[in-house]
């Protein structure tokens, strides 16, 4: 079984969020991480860019296939975690961690009341299978 944090929020599509003040830190999730397979490529958004929530924020690529990555929120891009350039298999082993991909500083705190808890994330990753 994957590994859900429970100290975290979930989007539908597989991001996991991580709230500090109004700043969110934004990756995969482990269940994301896992179904990809080794990751040989990251591509994240650029610091200063403006997105909106669901918007396609990144890509990462393995080994088996290409995947968009969404932002859970809306706001502006702050940081990103270059050091996936170089290693994105960071994402594969320690995707809570190491392997966030980018921060953003969030418009309207409240979309995070539409992103899911640990258990809801769980009962719909276990639904897709």
């Amino acid at each position: 079984m994957s590994n859900t944090p429970s100290d975290l929020k979930y989007a539908t599509s597989h991001e996991w969020v991580r709230l500090d003040g109004d700043i969110v830190t934004v990756g995969i999730t482990d269940h994301a991480q896992e179904a990809l397979g080794d990751l040989v490529f990251v591509e994240l958004p650029e610091v200063g860019d403006e997105v909106g929530a669901g918007d396609e924020a990144g890509v990462v690529e393995s080994v088996k296939a290409a995947s968009d990555i969404y932002a859970p929120v809306s706001g502006e891009v702050v940081e990103i975690n270059a050091a996936l350039e170089d290693t994105p298999e960071l994402i594969n082993t320690d995707p809570y961690g190491e392997g966030w991909m980018y921060k953003i500083k969030v418009a309207a705190i409240d979309e995070l009341d539409d992103l899911l808890s640990a258990d809801e994330y769980d009962s719909q990753v276990a639904a897709e299978h």
